[in-house]
């Protein structure tokens, strides 16, 4: 007997993505007003890795308790989808109010950061119950969809210094976020692929990780991420390096770094459909590979003129990325159907651990070792992801 075909709606995954791109976009909605945050609010300079650490902070642990709960396993993943999203609206739109300290904006940050445990890897989760057998094609979509947000507070930057009011970003992205959660929540019921989960499993946490294949994705995930998110961080800093050693060179480092960043959207649709030919292992360590390469040949390229430097910065933010949908793939399929979500949601809350170590490492290099050096130690997380056995 020969099962049934499924069909999926051609709306199910432009839904998906949309309501990603539009609720994490909370992620750095903060970064994108920083200045104004910290004129209005009388905050110190210091602000800045203050808030951003609290959204990092925020979803760590909410991945945590969502995954020790299985609450994207247990309820209908679109549901959690749509309550998160108005949460985390809210808290974001807290920003707003005039009373505001620094305390409470760490606060509301925390709690956005926390609630958006519900939105990007549940957004995952929603994928692979309609994209089973296509889920790197699919996950490239909305890994790009996120990046593009994560791009997306640096064009406010160049935005807002047209003298577009502040709150008006920061309304604008809430009310992006209660939209994603309605439109998923509306449009997308459970995936046909969905095997929900009928009791607490909290043993899950653990046990996931006696699955091989499961295993070796998750720690070349984590290799990526040591390098992901301190890469990004660091791309202004990059471009605001070079001027020291070329000092014709002038960028706008908001401008370039948008389309750094940006462009990693892109290397994910790319890495998703190239996962369907050759697989989403042999995509996924081909991208270690080269990025592991952009951090060891960094300081040499520093040395180029301002054009070559920018190709440079350019693919390093195609490669940095375009692994990650290929990794939730591989997590995704190596993991048992019943945790799928909790699974998912686990990875990403080390991952994100992970980042805060590698973040805090750079900072603390800055003024230490030569600003032209301090990247290549990002290479080793490339090193360790690739030594994994992926399947």
């Amino acid at each position: 007997m020969t099962s049934k075909k499924i069909t999926v709606p051609g709306y199910v995954l432009p839904v998906i993505v949309v309501a990603q791109f539009c609720c994490t976009s909370l992620w750095f909605a903060s970064n994108g007003v920083m200045n104004n945050l910290i004129i209005d609010f009388q905050l110190s300079s210091k602000a800045l890795g203050g808030l951003t650490s609290a959204v990092q902070f925020g979803f760590i642990a909410g991945t945590l308790l969502f995954a020790w709960f299985s609450l994207a396993d247990r309820f209908s993943p679109s549901l959690v989808f749509l309550f998160c999203s108005l949460v985390g609206a809210l808290a974001n739109l807290g920003i707003t109010w005039s009373g505001n300290t620094f305390g409470s904006l760490v606060i509301l940050r925390f709690i956005t950061g926390f609630f958006l445990a519900g939105i990007y890897p549940v957004g995952m989760k929603i994928s692979a119950d309609y994209f089973a057998e296509k889920l790197g094609r699919s996950l490239g979509f909305l890994v790009g969809a996120l990046v593009i947000g994560t791009a997306f507070p640096h064009l406010l930057k160049v935005i807002t210094s047209a003298s577009v009011s502040w709150p008006a970003v920061i309304v604008t992205t809430s009310g992006l976020a209660a939209f994603g959660g309605l439109i998923m929540w509306l449009f997308i019921p459970d995936g046909p692929y969905r095997k929900p989960g009928q009791r607490l499993n909290g043993k899950a946490v653990f046990e996931v990780f006696r699955y091989p294949g499961f295993r070796a994705a998750a720690f070349g995930y984590f290799g990526h991420m040591w390098e992901l998110y301190a890469f990004w961080a660091f791309v202004p800093v990059m471009l605001a390096t070079h001027p020291s050693i070329h000092p014709a060179t002038n960028p706008d480092i908001s401008w370039w770094s948008f389309w750094v960043i940006a462009a990693g959207g892109l290397a994910c649709i790319i890495s998703g459909q190239l996962s369907l030919k050759f697989g989403a292992a042999k995509i996924a360590r081909l991208s270690l590979l080269a990025s592991g390469i952009c951090c060891f040949l960094s300081p040499l390229f520093f040395q180029f003129s301002f054009p070559v430097f920018i190709l440079f910065l350019f693919f390093w933010g195609m490669v940095v990325i375009a692994d990650s949908p290929l990794f939730s793939t591989l997590v995704a399929n190596n993991a048992p159907p019943e945790i799928k979500g909790t699974a998912l949601t686990l990875v990403n809350c080390i991952g994100f651990s992970i980042t805060i170590i590698s973040i805090q490492l750079l900072t603390w290099m800055t003024g230490v070792v030569p600003p032209t050096w301090m990247y290549v130690i990002l290479g080793l997380g490339a090193m360790v992801g690739f030594r994994q056995r992926l399947q």
